[in-house]
């Protein structure tokens, strides 16, 4: 099956009783374990809801397993801690979501793991390993600054060094990247994002082998993470325009993308569908389509004006969903790292990130357009 056609299908558990076509919502926190080979329970990650958006996004990430919880940061936090423990060493790109470089600065010590934070290219991620290395945690398209790391090199040294390989895959999403197929062992996504689509869901996923799921389930059935029944179901229903979604978001924001870089008052534009972006050849090698996140610099360096000029697209810590947002990385996503640490990887306080939702792209211009006047003047 295509990719439009497993998001509607797979893992729908379709209704005996009544033949109703969608998932029926289980409420039930407590089940019959009396002649049953499986005990049912929400933190066990096992009920019908659960399984059933497990099951698509293990279809549409390629993998064997998937499971589903109740944030981004717990898909990915218990992936790590899976595999990394006291003694153990960790290799984190320096350019991933604040959330997850928060996660490693300030907890990683107190589970006695070291980290050293690679610049992102596959050259800096191989030379920060260490006999020590157990993971290694890296994004591409990385956040927010759109960079592209060679995942097929990374994914085949730490095969060779039996590291295991953990990306997280959010801006991409499975229509743009299926990174299992280029090698890497674990993937996560905050389904916040695209896979819920719609700003109303805080959710994260995790897709990979069997075995692999086999540690992160045991460790999630402890700490409990998980997603409840409800939720479950609006997830499953989102996953269904998934492909839909994101292929027409993408065209926008290369259209979008291309419009801020011949604009006067834009000092730089990050998307690596540019042909001068300088991860583009890598992107084309490994990617389908480029995402629908972008970020720019405006000359005038005043980027709350210009946010003010806005009437479409809307200022927003999130992303992914159905209409445009934008956001200041250094406000929002990674405001809780140091500020000399932003400066360095280079999330200046005037850079802005967009998400490019499914309004018309003509809308989408003139706004930017005309907001862009605004400071100029």
């Amino acid at each position: 099956m295509k990719n439009k056609t497993i998001a509607i299908h797979k893992g729908t558990l379709k209704d005996a009783d009544t033949g109703g076509i969608n998932t029926p919502v289980y409420t039930s926190s407590a089940y019959d374990y009396i002649n049953r080979d499986e005990t049912f329970y929400p933190r066990y990650f096992n009920t019908p809801n659960q399984n059933a958006v497990a099951k698509k996004i293990a279809a549409l990430e390629h993998a064997e397993a998937g499971l589903v919880f109740s944030s981004g940061m717990g898909a990915i936090s218990t992936s790590v801690l899976a595999f990394a423990g006291t003694g153990d060493h960790v290799v984190m790109l320096d350019a991933l979501y604040g959330g997850t470089h928060h996660f490693a600065t300030e907890w990683f010590s107190h589970f006695g793991i070291d980290c050293t934070f690679a610049e992102t290219s596959a050259g800096d991620v191989i030379n920060a390993v260490t006999p020590g290395t157990k993971v290694i945690v890296i994004e591409s398209p990385t956040n927010p600054l759109l960079a592209v790391v060679d995942i097929i090199k990374i994914a085949g040294f730490a095969g060779e060094k039996n590291i295991t390989t953990i990306i997280d895959n959010t801006f991409a999403s499975p229509v743009n990247q299926t990174p299992l197929d280029l090698g890497i062992d674990i993937v996560v996504h905050s389904g916040t994002k695209y896979l819920g689509g719609h700003s109303d869901l805080c959710c994260g996923m995790v897709a990979c082998s069997n075995k692999k799921m086999g540690k992160i389930l045991s460790l999630a059935r402890v700490l409990g993470p998980s997603l409840d029944s409800r939720a479950c179901y609006l997830l499953e229903r989102s996953m269904k325009t998934l492909v839909l979604r994101v292929n027409a978001q993408t065209k926008n924001a290369m259209e979008v993308a291309r419009f801020l870089e011949n604009h006067p008052g834009i000092e730089k534009v990050y998307y690596p569908g540019l042909e001068n972006s300088e991860g583009h050849e890598i992107a084309k090698g490994q990617m389908t389509g480029f995402g629908a996140m972008l970020s720019f610099e405006i000359k005038d360096k005043n980027p709350d004006l210009f946010i003010k000029g806005l009437k479409i697209i809307s200022p927003a810590v999130s992303l992914g969903g159905v209409e445009s947002t934008i956001c200041s990385p250094s406000l929002t996503s990674h405001a809780e790292m140091p500020k000399e640490e932003r400066q360095r990887i280079g999330i200046t306080d005037s850079l802005l990130r967009l998400s490019v939702g499914l309004e018309d792209a003509g809308d989408l211009k003139q706004d930017l357009d005309n907001a862009l006047k605004k400071v100029s003047h």
